[in-house]
């Protein structure tokens, strides 16, 4: 079976998605405006916080969190360096020095002990991220953080919708935060959203964020130079509309989720998704599959590259930030975070949205399992 291209990702788009950026597109207001406000007031009740500020991107946003807490140079953030997305390096863009602590081998999330270990005396705040759609364990994170008088920052975007101890994610930071590009249930095609209970936190994000046009002349708003980083009402529009049926969006991925568990446990010694005790609902960014400690990182590029002469798009899952050369220059060394080492060398992210169909994931599964056997290491494969 030789397929057209199965992408990663494929944007889970309607009419209605059409129709509401057409109608932005014919009004006399295409920037930041009155669509701006409506995507904030819809997401920060459907999160269940009192604010959402709707900002460029993942990166500016935990940006503007640092830097309304009064983070800045001199002091420490405590990260994950597992992620997809690369929000952390705004930690450096503020700085600050990242300080990356090591994953739970199951979860993939940072690991509260090992965490709490690299606490010191210039550390402000900890990020953790929920890793994969996976809640990282947000009660012993938050004693850690009380505990120690630092701001807990909840990194949502590869998550919306999970739900942990009976909360929807995003409700566990002092600021969470959500992006909004490609993948993911939700997409605007760039952009991300601040959420936060806290008044004075909320008021310094838009300050820092951008000047309205009415509020150019402001003496008292002179004070703090804005980044220029609203989000336009075209991208709002088309988040707005699919926030509106969010939950028919996960759904659809839900249904694909079920068709590659079914596939998937054809392999000998095949595990179910991990998911936490303390997680009630996981609703994945990709579908990543975990090689046995019998493959190498070059044999899980090998597989990769199977994969992709047969048209299937397949990725590594994470390339961990503390071996990028900026982190290298900051001391970061292989050998640091041997959790993470391990699980990112063999996790490959396959196809994951909701156009895929039962053969389809027959598909890709059945290729990445021959993939395997060329590659002389059986089928040790695990979820």
């Amino acid at each position: 079976m030789k397929t057209t291209l199965l992408p990663l990702n494929d944007p889970d788009l309607a009419q209605t998605d059409l129709e509401a950026v057409l109608g932005v597109l014919q009004s006399a207001r295409v920037s930041q405006g009155g669509v701006v406000d409506q995507f904030e007031e819809e997401f920060a009740r459907y999160i269940g916080r009192k604010h959402a500020v709707c900002v460029s991107s993942g990166t500016i946003g935990l940006l503007l969190i640092l830097r309304a807490i009064g983070v800045g140079a001199g002091d420490e953030v405590i990260a994950s360096s597992y992620s997809f997305r690369e929000t952390a390096h705004a930690i450096t863009l503020c700085g600050a020095r990242p300080v990356f602590a090591d994953i739970d081998y199951w979860a993939g999330t940072l690991d509260p002990e090992k965490a709490r270990k690299a606490i010191t005396e210039k550390t402000r705040a900890i990020v953790a991220g929920n890793t994969n759609g996976h809640p990282a364990p947000w009660g012993p994170l938050r004693e850690i953080a009380t505990a120690h008088d630092l701001a807990l920052i909840e990194d949502s975007t590869e998550a919306i919708g999970s739900i942990y101890q009976g909360k929807i994610v995003g409700s566990f930071g002092d600021c969470s935060l959500f992006d909004f590009s490609q993948p993911g249930g939700l997409i605007s095609g760039e952009g991300a959203m601040i959420v936060t209970d806290n008044d004075d936190t909320a008021t310094m994000l838009r300050r820092l964020r951008n000047r309205k046009i009415e509020e150019r002349s402001s003496v008292v708003l002179g004070a703090w130079p804005p980044l220029q980083a609203g989000l336009s009402d075209i991208a709002a529009a088309l988040g707005l509309a699919q926030l509106r049926r969010i939950e028919l969006l996960l759904a659809r991925r839900k249904r694909v989720e079920r068709y590659f568990l079914e596939y998937v446990r054809s392999f000998e010694g095949i595990k179910d998704p991990y998911i936490a005790p303390e997680v009630d609902q996981v609703h994945w960014f990709l579908y990543v599959v975990h090689l046995g400690t019998r493959f190498s990182r070059s044999s899980r590029d090998s597989i990769i590259d199977d994969l992709r002469q047969e048209n299937v798009e397949a990725a590594a899952f994470s390339s961990p930030l503390h071996l990028q050369r900026h982190y290298f220059d900051l001391g970061y060394r292989r050998g640091d975070l041997f959790v993470t080492e391990k699980v990112a060398d063999r996790a490959v992210a396959l196809p994951f949205h909701a156009h895929l169909s039962e053969d389809q994931v027959a598909f890709i599964v059945g290729t990445m399992k021959d993939a395997s056997i060329n590659v002389g290491a059986g089928t040790a494969i695990y979820l």
